[in-house]
């Protein structure tokens, strides 16, 4: 029997650990994440939840733009290669690069037209995450709270760039966490990430169009 946490995604195969999960104590937490060993499910049809009526007043579903598709395929392979999916992490990967290669050039990507988008965003955080919370997906809860202060972050940077210019580059790094997504200026990348606190290793340096 295999037993998934619905936090974090990890599984807990009991014929691989050799023990039966029932048998763990109960202030057992997941390896990954920390949760609780009540956040985990059986990995089974049976367990599976029921379906839900959608709502009445569902928006009408949009068709995404290539550049979103990019995103969201990037996202996937980056999801596929913390739960060690390598082959999915591939294809996805390769999706992303196909969207990103179709995607034509925004032509009015100006900092105030990123700062506006990222302050709607910042706006539609919390209905999205009392949503979450109504349907208690504590996952979805999760990437709320990390995606707001992404959110916030990134604004706090188009409005300095749009104060400093690429004056507020000069003799630093720009640094991204591979695990929320959170962007740090400076000569090295902090120790823990602000938002998700994952060590400084899991900062990747984000190169300019000419590698600098």
């Amino acid at each position: 029997m295999r037993y998934v946490c619905q936090i974090c995604g990890y599984v807990y195969d009991e014929p691989r650990e050799k023990s039966p999960f029932a048998a763990l104590p109960e202030d057992w937490k997941c390896p990954l994440c920390g949760a609780a060993k009540s956040q985990f499910r059986p990995d089974s049809p049976s367990a599976a939840p029921a379906v839900k009526t959608a709502p009445a007043d569902i928006p009408e579903l949009k068709k995404l733009t290539a550049g979103q598709m990019a995103a969201v395929c990037s996202n996937l392979a980056r999801g596929c290669e913390k739960q060690y999916m390598t082959a999915e992490a591939g294809l996805f990967r390769e999706l992303a690069d196909w969207f990103t290669a179709v995607t034509p050039p925004v032509e009015d990507a100006d900092a105030r037209t990123v700062s506006r988008l990222l302050s709607e965003d910042i706006e539609n955080y919390p209905s999205v995450r009392a949503a979450a919370d109504d349907d208690g997906d504590g996952g979805a809860a999760r990437v709320c709270v990390w995606g707001e202060k992404v959110s916030r972050m990134l604004s706090s940077l188009m409005s300095r760039y749009e104060t400093e210019g690429e004056k507020m580059l000069e003799g630093q790094e720009v640094w991204l966490c591979t695990v929320c997504g959170f962007v740090y200026i400076g000569k090295e990348p902090p120790e823990l990430c602000p938002v998700c606190k994952v060590p400084s290793w899991k900062f990747e340096k984000i190169e300019g169009r000419d590698g600098q």
